[in-house]
């Protein structure tokens, strides 16, 4: 777990190298909510989304702790891959990224441009990472997984961000992929010791984190077919299980239909672009919006990073199929 000290250290680390991201509420936003809404802007980073964070913590930890690495390796839908490429290749290290055949064009891209070396392997991301494991202890990179604590910390200051700007949120709703997310803003709720409920929200057709916490054990599903990429894992993370199995309110599912809208909906009232699992949170919230009426709600828009096809298939009025 974190404290807030380890916050502050993590918030004031990441601050020297990006700006920290506002929280805005909208009118139209809020009109269309029911509720006094905040959105948590993480597709205001340099990255279009929120894994830098992490990215800039954990390379920090690596190259003080292991000052012999070479370089790391890692398996992403994108944005995780982003975020390493750029940390990495700023502290001088190779970066060597996984992804399934058939990944964002626009996301691979940009990990290029971050100073990736690109690899498609696998029909999807649980596959893509067993590879990047397999080719990290063959070649003598470090393996970065999707969920570790000096990930966690990094990605944790933005919930400290929001929750400083705001801390008598009743709700946030937060998506789920690995967990890195969710368990920061559990922790950084907790470290701040503020009582605002955390919603995990999960993809209909990629159910495995909500699956592991009803069953109390780690739960893998066959398939993880949604254009919500972000949060298409088959195979969840048990610390990560083991952090919001405990801290989360109670973790919903919503259709890629749903995601769909809540993305037009993020254009028509903010502007914003936001990538399918960026509007997940706001998908949960217009679920409950009923429940949530007349109250002081925080969604994170996790990333922007959707690409440009998808974007206008969407404002077109259609839902992406995978």
């Amino acid at each position: 777990m974190l404290t807030r000290t380890d916050l502050e250290t993590a918030a004031a680390f990441v601050h020297a190298r990006m700006p920290p991201t506002p929280q805005h509420s909208y009118p139209l936003l809020n009109a269309a909510t029911g509720a006094q809404t905040f959105v948590k802007h993480e597709n205001h980073t340099p990255t279009g989304a929120f894994k830098v964070r992490g990215a800039l913590t954990f390379m920090d930890w690596l190259t003080r702790t292991h000052p012999d690495i070479p370089g790391i390796c890692t398996a992403t839908r994108g944005n995780h891959g982003q975020g390493q490429a750029w940390a990495a290749t700023g502290a001088g290290l190779t970066a060597k990224v996984y992804v399934p055949r058939g990944n964002s064009v626009e996301k691979n891209a940009a990990m290029h441009a971050f100073g990736a070396e690109l690899i498609e392997f696998g029909d999807d991301f649980d596959t893509a990472r067993l590879e990047a494991i397999r080719v990290a202890e063959a070649e003598g990179l470090f393996l970065v997984p999707p969920y570790h604590l000096e990930l966690v910390r990094g990605v944790a200051t933005y919930a400290y961000e929001l929750f400083y700007a705001q801390p008598d949120l009743d709700t946030v709703y937060v998506p789920i992929g690995c967990g890195s997310g969710i368990c920061g803003t559990i922790m950084a709720r907790d470290a701040m010791g503020l009582d605002t409920k955390v919603v995990g929200v999960v993809s209909d057709q990629a159910q495995a984190a909500k699956l592991s916490v009803d069953a109390g054990r780690l739960i893998e599903t066959n398939s993880a077919s949604t254009f919500a990429d972000g949060m298409a894992v088959r195979m969840p993370v048990q610390e990560a299980v083991d952090v919001y199995s405990k801290g989360a309110e109670r973790i919903i599912t919503v259709t890629d239909d749903e995601v769909a809208d809540a993305i037009r909906l993020y254009f028509s009232s903010t502007h914003n672009v936001a990538e399918g699992a960026g509007a997940a949170p706001l998908a949960g919230l217009m679920q409950e919006r009923e429940a949530m009426a007349g109250r002081k709600v925080g969604v994170i828009l996790c990333g922007g990073n959707i690409d440009t096809g998808w974007f206008k298939a969407v404002l077109d009025g259609h839902t992406p199929s995978v």
